[in-house]
């Protein structure tokens, strides 16, 4: 299987407000950029759906990496998620877990692939998650200026 890096990250002017999502698939020396908005959104949804359209992107099963600096992505990959589907999607507090439209779309497209998410801190100089800051904003502030 092949080795991929996903980085992601999101944004959202308003929270909720116009969202976007920015990110960026490494295979080898290879960087695939990708970028989307959405419309009266949060910032949580934009950093799911980054990592979600990542792995859309991906064409077999792969080992994948995930990099963002969403702590809430990265415990929901690594820590919270298979608790939440036994539990009918309540989490610790037995309230709904909130995007689990979402998280079911994640666990859709994530089935065929081995997945590791590794938080980074956000806004701290690491090339690749400044990189997809960038194209989230500008995915958002995009739409904001189209409504």
């Amino acid at each position: 299987m092949k080795n991929i890096k996903i980085f992601s990250d999101g944004s959202s002017l308003g929270n909720p407000g116009a969202g976007g999502w920015g990110t960026l698939l490494k295979y080898n020396n290879q960087t695939k950029e990708l970028s989307g908005s959405e419309n009266n959104t949060t910032n949580n949804r934009m950093e799911l759906l980054g990592v979600i359209k990542g792995l859309e992107a991906l064409k077999e099963p792969c080992n994948v990496v995930v990099i963002s600096d969403s702590t809430y992505v990265v415990k929901a990959i690594n820590e919270w998620l298979k608790g939440w589907v036994i539990k009918g999607w309540k989490n610790s507090a037995k309230k709904d877990v909130k995007n689990t439209d979402l998280w079911k779309q994640y666990l859709e497209v994530s089935k065929s692939h081995n997945i590791k998410a590794f938080w980074v801190k956000g806004h701290a100089g690491h090339e690749e998650n400044e990189r997809c800051d960038i194209l989230a904003r500008t995915a958002a502030e995009q739409l904001q200026k189209q409504l």
